[in-house]
């Protein structure tokens, strides 16, 4: 009797001790840096977390989970731009064409203009896909991943040169 009373005491002690700090870890990845506040709309990308957060002046007005590369180098990190949107891209690399149910990039694409060591690249994106289990999942060869109905939401909000930062 008196073990299981401790146990119970034990549990609850952690249970005071490690939720507050997974709270104010979750809450600090969702904060926008103040260098950030000033753009009209802003991405956050937090690829420890498979989160990204989308600013309006500053303020969070929504977050979700997404699906980042299988190995953290997949995904670039720093700070680029969306530079294109597009509505049922073909995925041009197995030659299957846009609005296609096997489109592994589903209906909406938002492409980013990536510059790391003095080359940019287009062939970053923010897209749904025909796996929605893969969300939350590190299985990407380098895009971030939604799910087909919240990329919709995102892609009617957002505006192109809206900057996007991705950080681990």
């Amino acid at each position: 009797m008196r073990i299981a009373l401790w146990c119970r005491t034990l549990i609850i002690l952690l249970g005071l001790i490690l939720i507050p700090a997974v709270i104010t870890v979750h809450a600090n990845s969702s904060q926008l840096e103040k260098k950030f506040i000033k753009y009209e709309q802003f991405i956050k990308i937090d690829k420890s977390a498979n989160m990204l957060y989308f600013y309006e002046k500053g303020e969070l007005i929504k977050s979700f989970s997404v699906a980042t590369g299988k190995k953290p180098s997949y995904t670039p990190e720093g700070l680029f731009t969306i530079h294109e949107k597009i509505k049922n891209r073909p995925y041009y690399k197995e030659k299957i064409k846009g609005g296609d149910p096997k489109n592994p990039l589903g209906d909406r694409w938002l492409g980013l203009e990536v510059t790391l060591n003095g080359k940019t690249s287009f062939a970053y994106g923010i897209h749904g896909n025909n796996n929605e289990k893969s969300i939350g999942k590190y299985v990407s060869a380098g895009c971030i991943r939604m799910h087909n109905k919240e990329v919709r939401w995102l892609y009617d909000q957002i505006k192109t040169s809206t900057p996007v930062l991705i950080q681990k």
